[in-house]
């Protein structure tokens, strides 16, 4: 999937198929609220804090277009 807007589509329809999809581990209870998803996935190690900023900061910019 290559289409940017799909893409964001996609997260904010289903966060977590969208993630799971990428091949990070998500217990199966813990639902479609973003805030869960990435508390877990930090404290899991799956990804970490600079990962996260880098996330958001790329987020924003897009969001500024």
């Amino acid at each position: 999937m290559n289409n940017p807007m799909q893409m964001i589509s996609q997260i904010k329809n289903n966060p977590m198929q969208f993630i799971a999809q990428r091949g990070f581990n998500l217990p199966q209870n813990i639902g479609n609220d973003p805030n869960k998803i990435i508390e877990h996935l930090m404290r899991t190690g799956q990804i970490s804090q600079q990962q996260y900023d880098n996330a958001v900061r790329m987020a924003q910019q897009f969001n500024k277009r």
